[in-house]
């Protein structure tokens, strides 16, 4: 497929354009200039051609070891990756020293660019329009990315650069089947306590996992150990991730696609418009995710937020997974990782048995040993047991801890079934679900933690009313 690259100096309205090409609201975009700092990949569509869009960050004369050096270099490097660049102007505001100095940079790279002048629309903007001409690149497209004026034109400039057989597609009469979601198996209560069959484990699939944490806990780091290059921005300084970057590797023959967050501080700590945004790009994240991978410093673990963001991917019924970053700059190794485990057990009774693994980012210990953590957890999010196995189950339990009598009144509890999986979800069918109190619940939800080895994964419980066969009839009197 087809690679483009948008290019141009801050605030152009390079993200703009990339979310029109996706379809989707996937950049963030803001007033103020460099929102973007990492490179973005999505599919886009304009009219009739498909191809791959970059959307990157901002180009500024810097120092190569700046935060702005270092945002260059990636922008750079998506220069390089791709088959053609866009180079947008901001027909509005007219030319720059920067446009041009970063015109002789694309010239350099001797590759197809197709001058996109944008904002064409706002008034007075014509100047600015016959300016770009001086550039040398060729006619500019006036386009207008926030009204999705000139794609018409623009589609035929990029087809003009590349020609029409680069957006040939070879596989056009291929059909792919529809990939079943396991989701939507649905198991309803009292069809029979038969051994039903229980799909096998698909360790083959493509896993989708989050990485979260609070921010310099060496999240992007992390990745970019996992992928074998410098494809996230990186540094000292704290927060520098602002959009959910996806990035897509192989581990064992596995297709993992990983997403990159920005870090999430305290919700009383978030002031700024923007970094609003980039916290709630995160949260789609862990929604999206399968498995939510929590970064702690293990040099600082377990603040307040730590704590919070792990019971927030428990509540929305993602599978968690710790990861003790920054293990290399911890000397006495044996010491803190009992003490971590401890408050592992201690801090997230919720998350029982979750599983916590010390890694570090910058030399690549435990990465393997995360990935095995990560797909066992996958595993067990799936999991589905039978209905005979859990009425078995049910009936030794409550044999042994039968639920309280409330207000004289024993509350029968007749059934269960497992509804669904990812997370593990079981409807009880009880007398009066009410009375059942928020303590038996607990004894039920770990008694099934420990018997079918659910350890480290949300499970949900819901309670339905027994339907009465003698309601509504009437009482006969003799």
């Amino acid at each position: 497929m087809v690679t483009i690259a948008i290019i141009g100096r801050p605030n152009v309205g390079k993200s703009t354009l990339f979310n029109r090409l996706v379809g989707k609201k996937l950049a963030l975009v803001d007033d103020r200039p460099g929102v973007t700092r990492d490179r973005r990949n999505g599919d886009a569509r304009l009219l009739d051609i498909e191809f791959e869009i970059i959307d990157t960050a901002g180009l500024e004369e810097a120092a190569a070891d700046s935060l702005e050096g270092r945002m260059r270099q990636q922008t750079e490097t998506a220069i390089d990756e791709a088959d053609l660049s866009l180079f947008m102007v901001d027909a509005k505001s007219g030319l720059t020293p920067q446009d041009s100095f970063f015109c002789e940079v694309l010239r350099r790279k001797n590759k197809p660019v197709v001058l996109v002048s944008n904002k064409a629309e706002a008034k007075n903007s014509s100047a600015g329009f016959y300016d770009a001409y001086t550039l040398g690149l060729g006619e500019p497209v006036p386009i207008s990315a926030e009204h999705g004026e000139g794609m018409g034109d623009l589609r035929d400039a990029i087809v003009a650069a590349l020609g029409e057989a680069a957006f040939a597609d070879p596989d056009e009469d291929a059909a792919v089947a529809p990939e079943r979601d396991p989701d939507v198996t649905i198991l309803a209560p009292g069809e029979g306590d038969e051994e039903e069959p229980i799909e096998v484990y698909d360790d083959t699939k493509p896993l989708r996992i989050a990485i979260v944490g609070r921010p310099n806990a060496g999240k992007s780091t992390l990745i970019n150990r996992f992928l074998g290059e410098e494809r996230l921005l990186t540094g000292p300084e704290a927060g520098i991730t602002r959009d959910s970057i996806s990035v897509e590797w192989e581990w064992r023959g596995r297709r993992i696609k990983m997403f990159d967050t920005a870090g999430m501080r305290r919700k009383a700590k978030v002031q700024e418009k923007l970094e609003r945004l980039s916290v709630a790009d995160a949260l789609r994240a862990i929604r999206f995710a399968e498995v939510v991978v929590v970064v702690f410093d293990s040099t600082i673990p377990f603040e307040r937020q730590d704590l919070s963001l792990a019971d927030l991917i428990m509540r929305e019924g993602r599978a968690p997974v710790i990861a003790f970053n920054k293990w290399d700059l911890i000397e006495d190794r044996q010491a803190v990782l009992a003490d971590l485990r401890e408050k592992t057990e201690r801090l997230l009774p919720q998350a029982r048995g979750i599983r916590a693994v010390p890694v570090s980012g910058e030399t690549g210990d435990g990465l393997d040993r995360l990935m095995q953590a990560i797909t066992e957890t996958h595993e067990i999010w799936n999991k589905r047991i039978s209905t005979a196995k859990l009425n078995q189950w049910l009936e030794k339990v409550t044999g042994h801890h039968p639920p309280p009598a409330v207000a004289g009144r024993r509350v029968n509890i007749k059934y269960m079934t497992q509804v669904k999986s990812r997370p593990p979800t079981f409807v009880l069918s009880v007398s009066r679900p009410e009375a059942l109190g928020a303590s038996y619940t607990r004894y039920l939800t770990n008694g099934l933690r420990e018997a079918f080895k659910l350890g480290g994964v949300p499970i949900r419980l819901n309670l339905r009313k027994t339907d009465n066969p003698f309601a509504g009839r009437a009482k006969k009197y003799t």
